[in-house]
């Protein structure tokens, strides 16, 4: 019979992606004794396969790049996305500790970060939007400074990399779209490429993390540094309750269940529940068969962290308008003849890019925001089948930007087209037969967008018209960045469906990030962040980054709040060192 282990601890966190990791960094650098307890065998969670940028408002690095920005603004903002689920209390508590969060990771850890200015909220136009400057990203890392630790850092999704490398968001990849036209981004792409092979042949792997793999990376570097114990392959089964308090948990190792005991408490940041089929069936309306949803989370993101809450009581918010934060993906065939999941976040906006139903006709400013898109798939679709809409290009724009997961020219498209990722035609209407499009509706849809390219003005749908739409189009085209005529065969088409980029549904929580109960109380000793923590968003997504943004703030608030918390009735008592605080 196998023995229960015990353990003691200060802090115990569940889950290793953003939130949790923040919480543990936080807490440990405070002076507490930290464990983190990973589901999957690799640490960074969703965070690991994202793109890493951080929406944080007023933040210290946009400040020094020039941004002029202000908590009252951003509040504004925030209020109107969230609307009638708009949360005071924690959005003040975001607006008020998110710049010192940044500044803490900035100056006291591993995690460094830089300017994305340029990039637009997605609704810059709203009262307190902007058109740039509240989103920033983690500084590109050197695997090599993890050491052996590296070998634990979850990989990036192969679908967002070419051969292994990781390519960068911004500047970086825009060279990787101009490597046939300027001999300074063939030079850069050359540069990176050789690199690239010098590390495949080192290292057999990528070894420059960029994006959410960056940010992934430098919180585990510190977490190590600070001396926290990093558990893999150890989901939290059970929450251990005593005196009303939430006092540890027990944990299913390789080497048998350990019971954690805590002086001062459990931070649940499992990463929500994108892979937890039967909450989609509740939450999704789309994947009410279990066939309409295709996430790129990890497949360990089953809800353990709500699951855990709700044993003992916590609340959960589900009433928002979105459960989640959809975005369209495509289904890639892989060669063990499983699928892949590529989310499409900026070839809807490239010029000459249009997205139709399956009968053919427009429903949507494709440039638009992806969750934005996926509210207006979900709207145009009939009921009771699961969305679906397909991306149409010509010759011309998928030998200059690709399209989805097809690389652009030289890399040759003859296994997309093998494969039936990629369908292709002659003629519109040959592309409308092979895709599964209605061949009459295509080709209105193609004929009036072609009319529109004369203006430059995109009548039915106004691609192009705000400020996120221009920032990733392509600047070369004017007098509108996002158009182009669609009129050079042979004509391709991608098929898309709803994925996510995590849930928005949570826990309950105070500003504090307690896990409240269900008469709104906070349970002693539970706190949450990430996307196991309920979106202060509102089930909206104001811009790049309202995941993270949030996850890195709330994972800081709570292991401050942990590290400080005094020793009182019915609280875990503290066994931290004396300064601790």
């Amino acid at each position: 019979m196998t023995m229960t282990k015990h353990v003691a601890c200060d802090v115990l966190v569940v889950g290793s992606g953003a939130g949790g990791l923040a919480a543990a960094v936080t807490a440990a650098f405070k002076g507490l004794k930290v464990v983190v307890a990973e589901k999957a065998p690799w640490v960074g969670g969703t965070t690991a396969l994202s793109g890493g940028f951080m929406w944080v408002p007023n933040n210290p690095i946009s400040r020094a790049d020039g941004i002029v920005d202000s908590a009252a603004e951003a509040r504004t903002y925030l209020q109107h996305e969230a609307g009638n689920h708009f949360n005071p209390e924690t959005v003040d508590a975001f607006l008020a500790h998110g710049p010192e969060a940044i500044d803490f990771f900035e100056s006291k850890t591993s995690v460094k970060f830089e300017p994305a200015s340029a990039f637009s909220d997605y609704h810059p136009t709203a009262p307190g939007g902007r058109s740039g400057g509240r989103s920033i990203k983690a500084v590109p890392m050197r695997g090599e400074l993890l050491g052996k630790e590296l070998k634990r850092l979850r990989p990036p999704l192969p679908e967002l990399t070419f051969v292994g490398l990781m390519i960068g968001s911004g500047p970086e990849l825009k060279h990787f779209f101009n490597v046939t036209r300027s001999l300074k981004s063939a030079a850069y792409v050359g540069g990176r490429l050789a690199s690239h092979a010098k590390d495949l042949l080192l290292h057999r792997r990528g070894m420059f993390l960029t994006n959410g793999n960056a940010l992934a990376a430098r919180l585990f570097r510190s977490a190590i540094d600070l001396g926290v114990d990093l558990w893999t392959d150890a989901p939290v089964v059970e929450l251990i309750r005593e005196d009303g308090a939430v006092r540890g948990a027990r944990v299913r190792t390789k080497d048998g269940v350990v019971e954690v005991a805590t002086s001062r408490g459990v931070v649940l940041a499992a990463g929500g529940f994108p892979q937890d089929k039967e909450r989609r069936r509740s939450f999704f309306p789309h994947d009410a068969n279990g066939d309409g949803h295709y996430s790129p989370a990890p497949v360990t993101n089953t809800g353990d962290g709500l699951r855990l809450g709700e044993t003992i009581g916590a609340a959960i918010e589900d009433k928002f308008p979105n459960a989640a934060a959809w975005v369209p993906v495509s289904r890639v065939p892989r060669r063990d003849g499983s699928f892949g999941v590529f989310p499409h976040f900026i070839d809807r906006a490239k010029p000459g890019l249009v997205a139709v139903l399956p009968n053919g006709k427009r429903f949507v400013n494709e440039a638009n925001s992806y969750h934005d898109f996926c509210q207006a798939l979900f709207a145009a679709s009939e009921g009771g089948r699961a969305p679906k809409a397909y991306l149409v290009v010509d010759a011309p724009f998928l030998k200059r930007f690709g399209l989805g997961f097809v690389k652009p020219f030289p890399v040759p498209v003859g296994p997309n087209l093998r494969s039936g990722y990629l369908k292709a035609g002659k003629t519109i209407e040959e592309l409308a037969k092979n895709a599964g499009i209605d061949p009459t509706g295509l080709r209105q849809t193609i004929d009036a967008w072609n009319r529109d390219m004369e203006t430059g003005e995109d009548r039915a749908f106004g691609k192009g018209s705000t400020a996120y739409n221009r920032f990733n189009g392509d600047p070369d085209f004017q007098p509108n960045p996002c158009l182009a005529p669609i009129a050079q065969g042979p004509f391709y088409a991608v098929e898309v469906v709803v994925g996510d980029l995590g849930t928005f549904a949570g826990l309950k929580t105070d500003g504090h990030a307690r896990v409240l109960a269900d008469d709104g109380t906070p349970i002693p000793g539970l706190y949450a962040s990430g996307n196991d923590m309920a979106s202060i968003m509102g089930g909206n997504y104001p811009g790049g980054g309202i995941t993270l943004g949030p996850a890195l703030t709330f994972g800081y608030i709570a292991g401050t709040h942990l590290a400080t918390l005094a020793a009182q009735s019915g609280s875990p008592q503290s066994t931290a060192r004396s300064d601790a605080a």
